[in-house]
């Protein structure tokens, strides 16, 4: 993390409620004031192919930083080589009552129930459909709030629709704890209808790839129904996890305080690792991971990637650490990889979880 921002930029940016905070970094991003990155000044990964997609690196931004794809070029510039936008619904919708946002310096976490906050799908991918874009672009896809679970499919449908044409893949979010009942989607039955309606309706209009973004807060047994669910289905990856609603093991005094919400960062790292393991296994491996919770160091990520992920992904990290922390999570990547005798990212996939043949 850079000296500068470390001891200027955030603490004026952690004086002011989170969400402005956040609406300040989006607007100085719109602006250009990123740090924008020499691609060459990257770390070459090789080639990074994952369900179809050529990916210039392993490291994206995870849904929920840019709602609406107003920064994907500007994210791009910074390093990140996917941005996932959303999680965008079929109608707008404003999201819960502020504040909804709240940062936990002492756990390096947020506690969010924003509450798909967005400009709906039809307006986001009027607005994707116009840009240059200048890395991979996944579209995090979700339920209205005001539509009971019996409707979800249709609602999730309709959605699928319209993001599909300017989606380069598409991540199905049945995970917030933020919208009421939307983590009953991950029970088997639910899961499978919405699954083989949206694969359907995939194949009708072309098929892109298409993840499905779970809870860290699944028993083992939800874990491995998910994992032969997607496996059957050729569903092309898991995204793992959402954020929690688990509170245990904090530094913060009384994190109550903040009510209701999913919480992200720093804690949900060794879940989300033990999550990310479990697929593999069940999977053996042939399931694409998408690594994401509690990624604010380098370590963080080859954690995620020794685990079984094939591509990681971080937001709270990033709002801890400012525009420099994509550069600094993929050289310091590549000299763990470098260290640790690695010829390529491929052969550190899944080494924490593999037993020697």
């Amino acid at each position: 993390m850079s000296k500068f921002y470390e001891k200027v930029i955030r603490p004026i940016l952690f004086s002011l409620p989170a969400e402005t905070a956040h609406e300040l970094g989006i607007k100085a991003l719109k602006l250009g004031l990123g740090a924008k990155v020499d691609a060459s000044a990257l770390p070459d990964f090789g080639e990074i192919e994952r369900f179809g997609l050529k990916f210039r690196n392993p490291l994206g931004i995870a849904a929920g930083f840019d709602k609406n794809g107003v920064v994907v070029n500007q994210l791009a510039a910074l390093g990140f080589g996917f941005v996932e936008v959303g999680t965008v619904t079929f109608r707008p919708q404003k999201g819960n009552e502020k504040p909804r946002l709240f940062r936990l310096p002492l756990d390096h976490a947020l506690i969010n129930r924003l509450g798909f906050n967005n400009d709906g799908a039809e307006t986001v991918a009027g607005r994707l459909s116009k840009l240059d874009r200048k890395c991979i672009v996944g579209i995090n896809i979700g339920k209205n709030k005001d539509v009971p679970n019996e409707e979800a499919v249709e609602n999730y449908l309709n959605c699928f629709d319209s993001v599909h044409p300017v989606a380069d893949y598409i991540a199905v979010n049945v995970s917030s704890p933020n919208t009421p009942n939307l983590r009953e989607l991950q029970q088997a039955d639910s899961l499978e209808a919405l699954l083989v309606s949206l694969q359907n309706r995939n194949a009708e209009l072309g098929r892109k790839p298409l993840v499905v973004k779970i809870a860290p807060d699944l028993s083992e047994g939800e874990i491995e129904a998910i994992t032969d669910a997607c496996l059957r289905l050729k569903i092309d990856g898991i995204i793992a996890t959402n954020t929690t609603i688990n509170r245990d093991g904090l530094k913060t005094e009384n994190p109550s305080r903040f009510g209701s919400g999913g919480l992200s960062g720093k804690p949900l790292a060794d879940r989300s690792n033990e999550v990310i393991s479990k697929i593999y296994s069940y999977s053996k491996g042939k399931l694409p991971i998408i690594g994401v919770g509690g990624v604010l160091t380098a370590q963080d990520a080859f954690d995620k990637i020794a685990a079984g992920a094939s591509l990681v992904q971080a937001y709270t990290g990033f709002i801890y650490g400012g525009m420099s922390f994509p550069k600094e999570i993929l050289s310091g990547l590549a000299q763990i990889l470098s260290g640790k005798v690695f010829q390529n990212l491929e052969e550190a996939i899944g080494s924490n979880v593999r037993t020697p043949d």
